[in-house]
């Protein structure tokens, strides 16, 4: 009789496999894609490339315009933060129903609450906010709820996973003392899961500040319009400094989001 071969080897039989499929994804990747590698390093491209990096030299730095750019610094953090909080209460909400909170619970919201997830994140931010302008109207106030609904589809996902992962053992002690749900999740579940929950969302938020100043380019307001508005026009020493506050600002909130965690952990 055949012995059955370790665990262990048939994951890493698993694994071997999918690295090979990926590898051979990549390789045709680059089979079928037209790759002009010649003419992007040549010498005119990099002749081309430095007229135009040269033309956002100096930026402007006059005192009205740094005002507004300012303004559309704060405009674009408040949207980031705005839709991070929004997209992490309604992620928990839908995280309920989405996870199975124990071994017997019969979860029947489960599957259709995870395809709402999946349909939220797979529309990307800036689809989203092209579709609420239309009942929005142009500015932040679009931005803000497409910001929303984009990162409640991911948060949502990653709060269910981690839900369902937290150990089960004081839950199963609570409900054998005829604790209701709600009491088994906030005195047993959500103590284990909350650094996680506050991580997540920390780190959904360093995406949507960079999300935030993108949204702007189809009237979402913040620095992207900005960015769009005088790129569009030529205005390479303003689009220069609005880069520069692009640049200053991610790293902000990088930093800050950096120095929560470290507190919190």
């Amino acid at each position: 009789m055949k012995p059955c071969p370790a665990p262990q080897a048939q994951l890493s039989r698993r694994g071997l496999a999918v690295l090979l499929a990926m590898l051979a994804l990549v390789v045709a990747s680059f089979g079928s894609l037209d790759l002009q590698w010649a003419q992007m390093f040549s010498a005119d491209a990099a002749r081309s490339m430095g007229r135009f990096v040269a033309e956002f030299f100096p930026p402007d730095l006059s005192p009205v315009f740094v005002a507004k750019v300012g303004w559309a610094s704060l405009e674009t953090l408040a949207m980031s933060a705005l839709g991070s909080l929004i997209a992490a209460l309604f992620g928990l909400a839908l995280a309920l129903p989405a996870a199975r909170l124990h071994g017997q619970d019969a979860a029947l919201a489960r599957r259709p609450t995870r395809w709402l997830l999946n349909a939220l994140r797979a529309v990307p931010e800036l689809v989203w906010a092209s579709l609420l302008l239309i009942s929005a109207g142009l500015g932040p106030f679009a931005g803000t709820l497409a910001l929303a609904v984009h990162t409640t589809g991911v948060l949502g996902r990653l709060f269910a996973e981690a839900i369902e992962n937290c150990a089960e053992g004081p839950g199963f002690a609570l409900r054998v003392q005829g604790a209701g749900s709600l009491r088994v999740f906030l005195y047993a579940t959500l103590p284990q899961i909350l650094p996680q929950l506050i991580s997540y969302t920390l780190y959904r938020w360093e995406n949507n500040i960079r999300a935030a100043a993108v949204l702007g380019v189809v009237g979402a307001g913040g620095l992207g319009q900005l960015l769009a508005f005088h790129m569009g026009l030529f205005h390479m020493h303003k689009t220069a400094t609005v880069l520069l506050a692009m640049l200053l600002l991610v790293a902000l909130v990088d930093l800050l989001s950096d120095r929560l965690r470290r507190v919190l952990a």
